[in-house]
């Protein structure tokens, strides 16, 4: 059995803060607000995956309100969420993401982040896929003011941990 679950996550940009997407570390004059290390990417994959499992949204699992979570790399929680899926009796088939960011270029990053995401996730890089689009200068993308995800995961069921 299959399961598919989607995932959405958005975060303003801010000067002085660092950027990270996907688990790279980007140079560019702003980053991303957040209690965590505010990654879009990771955090769309990672509610995709919770949907998919049935077990909440990121915010039950890592609440902003828990000072634990102040700063944390993101990718270290997208591994606490594959292995909550895995005690479901999950496994992470594939993976797709799509930023929405005006600037910078995602591009030049993706390969790095599928590789980061894949890791995280123990699958085979082949099953993740990131790419990125713009929203031709509308909306909060487009006027530069955040940074947004788009994330889509498939489960396998291979029974209980």
């Amino acid at each position: 059995m299959y399961r598919v679950g989607f995932g959405y996550d958005a975060h303003r940009l801010v000067d002085g803060a660092p950027l990270v997407l996907g688990g790279v570390g980007i140079p560019w004059p702003k980053g991303l607000e957040a209690h965590s290390d505010g990654d879009v990417v990771i955090h769309a994959i990672m509610d995709a995956i919770l949907g998919a499992a049935a077990l909440g949204d990121i915010g039950k699992h890592f609440p902003d309100t828990d000072p634990g979570y102040k700063g944390c790399s993101s990718l270290l929680l997208l591994a606490e969420v594959r292995n909550k899926a895995c005690l479901e009796g999950y496994r992470v088939n594939n993976c797709d993401c799509t930023v929405v960011a005006q600037r910078p270029k995602i591009a030049p990053y993706a390969h790095e982040m599928s590789q980061k995401i894949s890791e995280a996730l123990g699958v085979d890089e082949n099953r993740v896929n990131v790419k990125a689009t713009t929203t031709e200068h509308m909306g909060f993308t487009g006027r530069e003011e955040g940074i947004a995800c788009y994330a889509i995961c498939s489960l396998e069921l291979i029974g209980r941990a």
